[in-house]
């Protein structure tokens, strides 16, 4: 499916809709009140449609002030976002850049969506270390003000090990089925010798101790997977810091063509992929590439300012204006 449109008309947002519909949030803001229309009191979002052979059929409410309601199926939700267990939505948008060049914060909550879009019963780790190293914080500024004992970061440190050396191959494995698909990806769209390398070790109990002095003075827990990084690199370059923004690009959206073909391998069907603004700055024969690689791979929704950027016959050419959408 092809949209098509000046800029500013509405484009990303029938694409967020989409996501919003499917995952239960926006990819663009977390704050849902930014959903809704100027003026209006309300957004609905209602989409149809099968998941396999099955009939899938959702409806998104957004209410400022009220929460955030779905039904899936007729059927109320206890949270909007338990649709993304039930759909599998891969998303393309300029500012997803920033997995390649940003911080490795953004890294790291990129690569923990992976992990548990592809690991669905691990899918809890990140949350569930990242409240351990809280606690454990907690507990390091209590002893350091005086109100605690060292015993009592002593359980804090115990789950920060536990939690973070299982985290840490749990990131490991989803990286080793993700390089793979990535490398062929991203060769053909240019990019050789493509590779995903993980910086970082477990912790360990005794890491941990050795550093407790430290951690002390700072307030903080120096050492685990909440400060590790993923790196990527084609042609023996870092493409953080040495890649263009164009190789960047690539590199996006060579993982994301990985991921949606091992969810299609491990869930039986593929994912719907929302390419937003993914044509204007590939070159002719990448975009061939591309538009290959996208038809085989289920069904996906791309946003072009013009019909004529995709070098081939969508199954549907949407025209979109200011409030309207005509086929």
């Amino acid at each position: 499916m092809l949209a098509v449109g000046p800029n500013g008309v509405g484009k990303t947002n029938l694409l967020e809709s989409l996501h919003v519909a499917t995952q239960g949030f926006s990819p663009r803001t977390r704050q849902d009140a930014q959903l809704v229309r100027f003026g209006e009191p309300a957004a609905r979002i209602a989409v149809r449609g099968r998941r396999g052979e099955a009939p899938l059929e959702v409806e998104v409410v957004l209410e400022p002030g009220a929460g955030k309601r779905a039904k899936l199926n007729g059927a109320p939700l206890r949270a909007a976002e338990q649709l993304r267990t039930e759909a599998a939505t891969l998303v393309f948008t300029p500012d997803r850049l920033g997995v390649v060049k940003g911080a490795p914060a953004a890294r790291r909550a990129y690569f923990d969506r992976v992990l548990g879009r592809l690991a669905p019963a691990r899918a809890h780790l990140p949350a569930e270390y990242g409240a351990a190293v809280a606690q454990r914080n907690a507990a390091l500024r209590r002893v350091a003000a005086g109100y605690s004992s060292r015993e009592a970061v002593v359980p804090w440190t115990e789950q920060v090990a536990d939690l973070g050396a299982a985290l840490v191959v749990s990131r490991l494995e989803t990286l080793a089925l993700l390089e793979p698909p990535f490398a062929e990806r991203a060769g053909e769209l240019g990019l050789d010798d493509a590779q995903l390398r993980y910086e970082g070790e477990p912790p360990t109990v005794e890491e941990l101790e050795a550093r407790l002095d430290r951690d002390l003075e700072r307030g903080v827990t120096s050492l685990g997977p909440h400060l590790d990084d993923v790196v990527l690199v084609a042609g023996g370059r870092e493409l953080r810091g040495f890649g263009s923004q164009g190789e960047q690009r690539l590199a996006v959206l060579a993982l994301l063509l990985a991921e949606a073909s091992l969810i299609a391998d491990r869930q039986g069907v593929p994912p719907l992929l929302l390419l937003d603004d993914v044509l204007s700055e590939l070159d002719p024969s990448r975009r061939r590439i591309l538009a290959a690689r996208v038809a085989g791979a289920g069904q996906a929704l791309v946003t072009a300012t013009d019909a004529a950027m995709l070098p081939a016959t969508p199954d549907q050419l949407l025209a979109v204006e200011p409030g309207e959408v005509h086929e």
